[in-house]
């Protein structure tokens, strides 16, 4: 026989089962600069403790719109929390391996690397480019191409900020700027940075919109939008009330026409009505008995034969073209 759960145990179960009611929703945002803390998500946790340090993946096209980016994982560190708001950095994006794979081909190159770079803020980052070849190539143009490639990183990293190169990845300027280069060496079917990855942190700089103005900004937009919807469902309420007008007049106006219909059936023509109806089709007998006059046009689209027959009928000559015909019929 089962023993029964002593008031300890049922003060536990109750105390577990409360836990998701201390639970609250988060928002995450992105970082300041450059992305003006635009919300990306939303975790669940009990206190600020609990979220700190939970990483947040998510694809570029969720992210920016971008189709095209759909196969490109971007990942964000919550760092701080302020009331509501989990505050995230950038720490590093990758592709989806699927997608790579079906990049590479029997009779292509594959040209890895890795290359760690400093930007001018302090922050250390590692990237892997990732180069394929139209066909396959010898080791020796693959070291110049992974030589160049690299170089051309580590100079467009060593000019830019943090935040600058989250940009120049992300946004495709530094794959261009790469294959612009290494198309000299030997021709390349597609350059991209595969993967991101934040090593160590620098300076973060102030840049950008306060959260403060971030959240003014917001509930402005979102007064606006249930102002257009409250405009938008008057608008149509008005027009369902002129549409039932019109159709209530549109019945009136029929049944009116309906009436008048009938009262004209029902009534009887009286003899002076009659008398006079009937003169017009003599009128038309004799307009109808009239033989239309042939025109010299309308001859000459007649056949020969059709126009001898018309001579015949006519009693004139027939011999000679028909334009001869023509004129003797038209004398």
């Amino acid at each position: 026989m089962a023993k029964k759960m002593s008031a300890k145990a049922r003060a536990a179960a109750r105390k577990q089962r409360d836990k998701w009611k201390n639970k609250r929703w988060f928002t995450i945002r992105a970082p300041r600069h450059p992305w003006n803390f635009k919300r990306i998500g939303e975790t669940l946790g009990e206190t600020d403790e609990h979220i700190m340090g939970r990483v947040y993946e998510m694809t570029q096209q969720e992210f920016s719109g971008d189709f095209t980016k759909m196969h490109v994982l971007l990942r964000f560190r919550v760092t701080e929390v302020v009331g509501q708001d989990a505050l995230t950095t950038f720490v590093g994006h990758a592709h989806q391996s699927d997608h790579t794979r079906r990049q590479i081909r029997r009779y292509r190159g594959k040209i890895d690397d890795v290359v760690d770079v400093v930007t001018t803020d302090g922050f250390l980052v590692r990237m892997k480019p990732l180069m394929i070849t139209e066909r396959r190539c010898q080791t020796s143009v693959k070291q110049a191409m992974r030589a160049k490639s690299a170089e051309i990183i580590r100079s467009s990293a060593a000019k830019s900020t943090y935040a600058k190169l989250q940009e120049a990845m992300l946004g495709g300027d530094l794959e261009t700027e790469i294959r612009n280069a290494v198309k000299a060496i030997y021709p390349c079917r597609n350059v991209v940075i595969r993967k991101s990855q934040l090593l160590q942190s620098g300076v973060v700089t102030e840049k950008g919109p306060t959260l403060d103005e971030i959240h003014a900004e917001e509930s402005r937009q979102e007064a606006e939008l249930k102002a257009k919807k409250a405009a938008a469902l008057a608008a149509a309420e008005e027009d369902d009330a002129d549409d039932g007008e019109e159709a209530g007049l549109l019945a009136a106006a029929e049944a009116m026409e309906s009436i008048s219909e009938k009262e004209e059936v029902v009534e009887t023509p009286s003899e002076e009505e009659v008398e006079p109806a009937a003169e017009p089709e003599e009128e038309v007998e004799e307009v109808a008995e009239e033989a239309p006059a042939e025109t010299e046009a309308s001859l000459m689209k007649l056949k020969k034969d059709e126009l001898v027959e018309k001579a015949k009928a006519a009693g004139v000559a027939t011999s000679g073209t028909k334009a001869d015909i023509v004129a003797r019929l038209l004398e």
